[in-house]
C-alpha cells in the first residue's frame, strides 16, 4: 500500500512524464523548413566574332585598261576602282571622273573618251565669245563659262586655265606642271603634249588660246 510521500512522487512522476509526451508530440507536428538549394548560374555563351561587311561590287567600264565587275572594300573611293581596272587609256577624258567619290554597293563607274565628252558640248565657235558650255562633274553637269578672251596658255594660271571648254581643275594643273617642267609652248598645238589633251580637246579649245608673242 502507498503512503502519502510515494503517492506524491508517482503524482509527479506522471504529470512530468505527460508534459515531456505532450512536448514531444507538438514539435513532431511543427512544419518542417524548406531547405535551401543553390543553384549555380547558368554559363553564358562568350560573343561569337563581330561579322563584318562583304566585299562591294562595282562595275568599272569605259576607257579603262581592263573593264570589269570588280569587288572592293568598303570606304573605296572611285580611284581605287579605276585603279584595280587597270587605269585609265589614253583615250579617256580624266578631266570629268571625280576620283574622290566613295563607292556603294551596285555602283557603275563609266570613264568617257575625250572624244563622248566633245560630242555633249555645244559647237566651238569661231571668235572667243562669252557662251555656256557643258563640264561634267560628280552629280551630273553644270554650266560654265567660256573665255571672253583669248588665254595664253604660257602665263594663264590654274583658274584661268580652268576656263576652257573641257579643261576641269586635274587638266588645268596639268598644263601648268608641263609649262614649268618643259618651258613654255612654242605654238598652241604643243599643249596636246599635256596628259589628258587629245586632238578632239584640243579642237575645243583652239579658239579661245594662244602662246602669247
Amino acid at each position: 500500500m502507498l503512503n502519502k510521500g510515494n503517492l506524491l512522487s508517482f503524482l509527479i512522476v506522471f504529470f512530468v512524464g505527460i508534459i515531456v509526451g505532450a512536448g514531444g508530440v507538438a514539435l513532431a507536428g511543427r512544419a518542417q523548413p524548406t531547405p535551401i538549394v543553390i543553384q549555380p548560374p547558368v554559363p553564358t555563351l562568350p560573343p561569337g566574332p563581330t561579322s563584318t561587311p562583304g566585299p562591294l561590287r562595282i562595275f568599272v567600264s569605259g576607257a579603262v585598261a581592263a573593264p570589269a565587275v570588280y569587288e572592293m572594300p568598303h570606304n573605296g573611293i572611285v580611284q581605287e576602282a579605276i585603279e584595280r581596272a587597270g587605269g585609265f587609256t589614253d583615250e579617256a577624258d580624266t578631266a570629268v571622273v571625280n576620283l574622290a567619290l566613295p563607292l556603294f554597293e551596285g555602283m557603275q563607274i563609266y570613264v568617257p573618251t575625250e572624244a563622248e565628252t566633245a560630242a555633249q558640248l555645244p559647237a566651238v565657235i569661231s571668235e572667243p565669245v562669252r557662251s555656256t558650255g557643258i563640264e561634267l562633274g560628280s552629280g551630273g553637269e553644270t554650266a560654265v563659262d567660256e573665255p571672253t578672251g583669248l588665254v595664253n596658255i604660257n602665263s594663264a594660271d590654274v583658274a584661268e586655265l580652268d576656263t576652257l571648254p573641257g579643261i576641269g581643275p586635274s587638266t588645268a594643273e596639268k598644263i601648268v606642271e608641263y609649262r614649268e617642267t618643259n618651258g613654255p609652248f612654242a605654238t598652241i598645238d604643243e599643249i596636246t603634249s599635256v596628259s589628258g589633251i587629245g586632238p578632239a580637246k584640243f579642237e575645243q579649245i583652239q579658239p579661245f588660246i594662244t602662246v602669247g608673242e
